[in-house]
């Protein structure tokens, strides 16, 4: 009996050793990692790309005016614009 006991005893040394130094070795490893990434260079950041221009406001031709003065006229024979706002939006169209 004397024999068993003291296997028990040294597997359980044994076994607790390795657990300490498994612990151990993985808290050096997780320092080591830990200090790499605070090391390591921060990632470039790049300015975002500038948003689209917009369009260059369309030339005052008179196709162009012709146009909107057939979409107002629509608009007003639809009931969505009223004689004076017709008037009003002409006027600025063609001033």
């Amino acid at each position: 009996m004397p024999g068993l006991l003291r296997g028990v005893a040294r597997t359980a040394v044994v076994a607790g050793t390795a657990t300490a130094v498994s612990n151990r070795v993985s808290r050096r490893q997780q320092g080591r990692w830990a200090s790499q990434q605070e090391a390591r260079e921060p990632e470039p950041q790049y300015a975002p790309a500038p948003a689209a221009a917009p369009p260059p406001p369309a030339a005052d031709t008179m196709d162009n005016k012709l146009d909107q003065l057939r979409q107002l006229g629509e608009l007003k024979q639809q009931g969505v614009l009223t004689d004076a706002e017709f008037e009003e939006q002409k006027r600025k169209l063609l001033a």
